[in-house]
Formats: structure tokens, sequence, C-alpha cells
């Protein structure tokens, strides 16, 4: 059974015929296409009713990039495949264009052998406390996904160990830490490939993110003083009223930006997100928590204490709004209006000088 469910997390084949049996065969059964086993009270009708629609979007998108590929194992960037990336990549082109965008594939084919010599314990020395610390989130890691269970067969704790494990020894400044255990699932989950879940790690948290995952986690902190900014100025009647009941965006949107939403929002709207993240950068972070803040921007300003506000912000990520992946994703790019990187770089500067002042 784990096997027939796994095949149906390639849902969005290339043809309209695959992608409908795909799709009712997933809401035959209590396990999402990745894996996921669905809650008790999982609505299938709201479900079959949203995929009745997106399919027809699905399925175009998947030919359109079928033709924009045509067999190539590598993407250009350019206005049109951004374009294309902002539209969603169909599930059999994720790992390619993720690779691609992200720089991850030039960083694979010019290190070849690097990510095993990590591993080779002829080589390399495993650090006791890297070892021990990964081990200990195994078991914690996705324990709703049948994948990665110990009785699963194949079972991913193992790739997620080796993934984990190499990445500790290639950037021993970060090391591990919590949270990137879920990120390396869900890339392994996608590409079904350790080596290149390893390098899609490496343009993550090295590249895109640097400084999110250090023992300081500077870069995660500013990031959400960049957010605080952000809403001063889009979203003022929230930030009037974070003020008012003293709640640190810290209590609020920490997991958002540490988890990159996963677990947060449904699987497949963070799948979009990340598409969007590998080609564009950390600025879509920014763009999806904007959005669910100002969508919920009216109950915000009604609350009357700091346990209400946090409640606003749990109920930002759920119900229908999210759940429709593709009209949420065309959200972020109108609902907060202008964000460009210069921007943001900018408000980084200055909120990075002012956490290290205050630490200092």
């Amino acid at each position: 059974m784990a096997v027939t469910l796994f095949q149906c997390g390639t849902p969005f084949g290339c043809d309209s015929v695959s992608v409908w049996d795909s799709v009712w065969l997933c809401l035959c059964f209590s396990v999402d296409p990745y894996g996921f086993e669905r809650l008790e009270d999982f609505d299938y009708e709201s479900y079959e009713e949203l995929m009745s629609e997106y399919l027809a979007v699905l399925t175009r998108r998947s030919i359109r990039w079928s033709r924009l590929l045509q067999g190539r194992g590598r993407l250009e960037k350019s206005i049109k495949v951004k374009r294309y990336v902002r539209k969603g990549v169909p599930n059999e082109h994720r790992g390619l264009v993720w690779m691609s965008a992200s720089g991850a594939q030039e960083h694979l084919e010019k290190n070849p052998g690097y990510y095993h010599s990590l591993l080779d314990t002829t080589k390399q020395q495993h650090d006791p406390k890297l070892v021990d610390s990964i081990r200990t989130d195994l078991n914690r890691t996705f324990p709703d996904n049948i994948q990665f269970r110990k009785t699963s067969n194949p079972c991913l704790q193992k790739t997620l160990y080796n993934v984990l494990l190499a990445y500790g020894h290639h950037n021993p400044a970060v090391g591990y830490c919590q949270g990137m255990n879920f990120i390396a699932g869900y890339l392994i989950i996608i590409t079904k490939d350790e080596e290149k879940s390893f390098w899609l790690m490496d343009a993550l948290l090295g590249r895109i993110l640097p400084d999110y995952y250090t023992p300081a986690m500077l870069g995660l902190k500013m990031d959400q003083e960049v957010l605080g900014e952000l809403v001063r100025t889009k979203a003022p009647v929230v930030w009037q009223a974070m003020g008012q009941h003293n709640v640190m965006w810290t209590l609020v949107v920490s997991r958002w930006f540490i988890c990159l939403y996963i677990d947060v929002l449904p699987v497949e709207t963070v799948l979009r997100i990340w598409d969007c993240l590998f080609y564009e950068g950390s600025k879509i972070l920014f763009r999806v928590a904007l959005t669910l803040i100002r969508n919920q921007q009216a109950e915000v300003q009604q609350a009357g204490s700091l346990p209400d506000v946090c409640d606003c912000f749990k109920h930002m990520t759920r119900g229908p709004d999210v759940e429709d992946c593709h009209s949420f994703m065309q959200k972020i790019f109108t609902e907060p209006g202008s964000l460009s990187m210069a921007t943001i770089t900018k408000l980084r500067e200055t909120c990075r000088a002012r956490i290290i002042a205050e630490e200092s």
C-alpha cells in the first residue's frame, strides 16, 4: 500500500489521464500524495471540489513546462521562466527546476564525489555530538508521514540522516539545529535523491538564507524584525495592535521562517512557495507573511489581548484561503504591493545593526 500511495506522490503527470487517475486515487485514501496522513476530520468533499478546479490548471502547466524544457536537464533564467515558476512547477519537474534555479546543479557538477566523501567513514571522522543531535530528531521528523517510519520499506530516515550528517560536516559553523530536519525531509520527498537534497540544502542555508541556522540565528532574528518594519507600512493596524499588546514577532512568526512554512501551511501551498523561493530568493518569505497578515488584519485589530493576537496568527495559516494554493500564490504577488530586494536589503542592514547593538 505504501508504495502505491507514494506513486501518487507524483500526481501531476504529463497527460490528463494520469493526472485524473492520480488525484482521484489519492482521494480514496487517508494519506496525501506526499505520504502524509490526513486528519480524521479531513474534508474530502471540499478537497475533491478544490482539486477538480485545480486539475485543469495542473494539466495546462504540465504541458507547457514539458514544451519549455523539451527534455533538457538544465533551466536558463528568463522573464518567461519566472512567470512559469510563479504559476507553479509540475511535481515531475520540481527537482530539475529547483536544482537549476538555485545554483545547486552547478555546485554538484563542480564537486563530483564530494557528497559521498562527507559520508565516507574512512575519510571522515563523524562528530559524535552531531550524530547524536541528528539521531535524536529522526523519529520526530514527520511522524505523520508513512515514508519516514521505521516500518516503511524503504524508510527515508536513513536518507534523511545521511543528508543532515553530510551537511553538518560540510558546514561545521551550522552543524545541525532543529528545523533543518524538516527542510531536508521535504527536499528528499521531492527529489528522491540524497545528493541533490544535500546540494539544495547548501543553496538554501548557505546562499538564500544565510545565518538562519547558525548558533546565534542572526539572519532569522533579523528577518523577523524586517517583517515588523514591513508590517508597519503595509498593515499599520496590525503593527499598532502588536505594540499595544506587547507581542514580539518571534512569538508569532519564528516558526514560519525557520521551517519555511512547513507544518504551517498545506503541503501543496508550501511547495508552490518553495518554487518561487528557489527561483527568486528570500523576499518570497516576506510576500507570503504579508499576505497572511493583511488577510487577517481586521481580526488582529479587534484582538483584546496577547493570547487573542496569537490566536489570530494561528488562524491566518488555516482555511480555504491557504488551501487553494493557486489562488493564494496569485495573491502574494499583488496583496503586499511593491516589495523590492533593495528595500529588504536596506531594512536588513538597519535591523541587523540594531540586533547586534542590543545583544552586545
